[in-house]
């Protein structure tokens, strides 16, 4: 089924997005719609019928005493402008599945922790964790290889895989059917545009989001993509 662009303003959104102002893009599936909210940064909030899924929650980009409590929370690794324990104790309700990576996990003390290949389903989404590094020699010591995770996600027929904090490394060519991608976009932690250019040109999304891009200039990515047929690149705010 194509993908259909439903919204582009949280002014036509849930209320908790509205209020707040954030940018949403709403995608049909299978059996529902997929509400996805640009928090800021690396930080996503995603609504699925009646899940609701967090991404990265970190206070210092929304106040989530006033977002809608968790059905699942992802935390792709341990660094501060990705897990905040404040952020998800405020998003945390009776049943929360709280997914991170084995360095938050150890932070955090509780939560599923999960390692690169392991795949889990929770509330029936079913969540694979995949690696996200650094190859640039050295940098690699801001995401050393195994450590931190990127995710999978399978909703309602759709794939979207929000990569953390990586560059394009060669694992993402064996990614398959992905919808929507995730990709971070600043140098020296993730990616030059040429190097998120390259990783698109690998996964094939129908959907790609350049996102925790700081000062870089994400604008050069739709010509870059140009020739990449059947690949929309859009730009939403998430310095």
């Amino acid at each position: 089924m194509k993908f259909m662009l439903m919204a582009a303003l949280a002014s036509a959104s849930l209320g908790a997005g509205q209020a707040l102002g954030f940018e949403m893009d709403r995608f049909e599936s299978g059996d529902g719609k997929i509400s996805i909210y640009f928090i800021g940064h690396g930080t996503l909030m995603i609504h699925y019928n009646k899940l609701v899924i967090h991404v990265d929650p970190v206070g210092r980009y929304a106040d989530y005493g006033k977002l809608h409590k968790a059905d699942i929370i992802l935390i792709t690794h341990e660094h501060s402008d990705h897990l905040d324990a404040k952020a998800v104790s405020q998003i945390e309700k009776k049943g929360t599945a709280l997914i991170l990576n084995q360095g938050a996990r150890d932070q955090m003390g509780k939560g599923q922790a999960l390692k690169n290949g392991d795949t889990v389903t929770v509330k029936g989404i079913k969540i694979a964790a995949v690696p996200a590094y650094n190859t640039t020699e050295g940098r690699e010591k801001y995401h050393p290889k195994g450590r931190d995770n990127g995710y999978v996600l399978d909703i309602g027929g759709r794939r979207i895989y929000i990569a953390g904090d990586t560059e394009d490394i060669p694992e993402m060519a064996q990614l398959k059917d992905i919808d929507i991608v995730f990709l971070p976009v600043n140098q020296p932690y993730t990616m030059t545009p040429q190097q998120a250019s390259h990783a698109a040109k690998m996964i094939k999304p129908k959907v790609l989001y350049p996102y925790h891009y700081g000062e870089t200039d994400v604008s050069v990515l739709p010509e870059m993509l140009k020739d990449l047929p059947g690949v929309e690149v859009r730009i939403r705010n998430l310095q």
